[in-house]
């Protein structure tokens, strides 16, 4: 699909605009330190705001025992599945295929939205995100792999990572195409502006039931959905292709993670938006990623060309091996 018309405009003209009115002043101040390496090494690797993040992410799960004095309310749980569905779009559309893998391209207004959603998950900013990402498909299950169930274990690659320092730092190496935006620089940086709006909206909606039901609950779920990509999806599941690692088809994690379960593929073509290769995989992001092409919010939606898709071998099992590593 061609870009639209509309994209090159907002993206090289109004975009800048908009940006340097509203934000100017704080990419100003960012931009006093002398590189952006200093920026993200200040923000990432103190030991106290390790020592903050971890504790926020224990909180988070405490806060969610609080359900037994506020109860619930269609109103709650109408916000935990909406939240929790778009927390989960965040991530997987933005976060995951967009940031990290650039499977389809999008104007600079809708990029600054998608990583907004994907910032309201609670999991750290979108360079942090795809940097960390990136680094696991170049060292996926090997010792080098901070997510990995094989190489390291099965707490630590789903949930062991968040408390370790070795995740606190952002390679700014892997990640040079999203550091030219300053406002995705600023949003990294302030990551916990859009949770924090978010919680302040579910409180306004509904109250403290609200709050614990559309915030923290939603924000556990969505976290721990994305953690099993990583923690279940290289231990359980179907491998249909030879890759060089143990990721696997699951369909439990697909149906609650919108199609990311479907690992084995993805790893088979990282750059493919869509990871449920069969038409009987459910891939909801990727349903969600066409939908907004045909809007027009996004263009150049990239695929696996069929030689991929059709690149392995029955086995006795009944799985499909590729022929090849990739």
């Amino acid at each position: 699909m061609s870009k639209p018309a509309w994209s090159n405009a907002l993206g090289r003209s109004a975009m800048p605009v908009f940006f340097r009115s509203r934000l100017g002043g704080i990419v100003t101040r960012l931009s006093a330190f002398k590189s952006t390496n200093r920026i993200f090494r200040m923000a990432t690797a103190l030991p106290s705001l390790r020592f903050v993040t971890a504790t926020a992410f224990g909180l988070m799960h405490v806060a969610c025992l609080a359900v037994f004095f506020t109860g619930v309310d269609w109103l709650a749980l109408t916000l935990c599945g909406v939240v929790y569905f778009l927390q989960m779009v965040g991530i997987t559309a933005g976060y995951h295929r967009y940031f990290s893998h650039r499977a389809f391209k999008t104007s600079r207004v809708f990029q600054f939205a998608l990583a907004w959603l994907g910032c309201t998950a609670s999991q750290r900013g979108p360079i942090w995100w795809a940097a960390q990402h990136r680094h696991h498909h170049r060292t996926s299950d090997t010792p080098e792999d901070l997510h990995s169930p094989v190489a390291r274990s099965l707490w630590q690659s789903h949930v062991g990572w968040v408390f370790s320092s070795e995740s606190d730092g952002t390679d700014e190496h892997v990640v040079k195409d999203l550091l030219r935006y300053p406002e995705l620089r600023w949003l990294d940086y302030f990551y916990w502006v859009p949770p924090l709006a978010l919680a302040g909206l579910c409180y306004l909606l509904d109250g403290w039931a609200g709050l614990i039901w559309g915030f923290f609950i939603s924000s556990v779920l969505s976290h721990h959905a994305t953690f099993m990509v990583n923690s279940v999806c290289h231990l359980w599941g179907r491998r249909p292709y030879a890759t060089a690692d143990a990721s696997r088809n699951n369909f439990f994690v697909a149906l609650v993670t919108l199609g990311e379960g479907w690992h084995n593929n993805h790893h088979h073509h990282q750059s493919s938006a869509r990871q449920g290769f069969r038409w009987w995989q459910m891939d909801v992001s990727y349903y969600l990623i066409r939908l907004m092409a045909f809007v027009r919010l996004v263009y150049d939606v990239r695929k696996a060309p069929m030689a991929k898709l059709l690149a392995g071998r029955p086995t006795e099992a009944g799985t499909m091996e590729s022929s090849k590593t990739v």
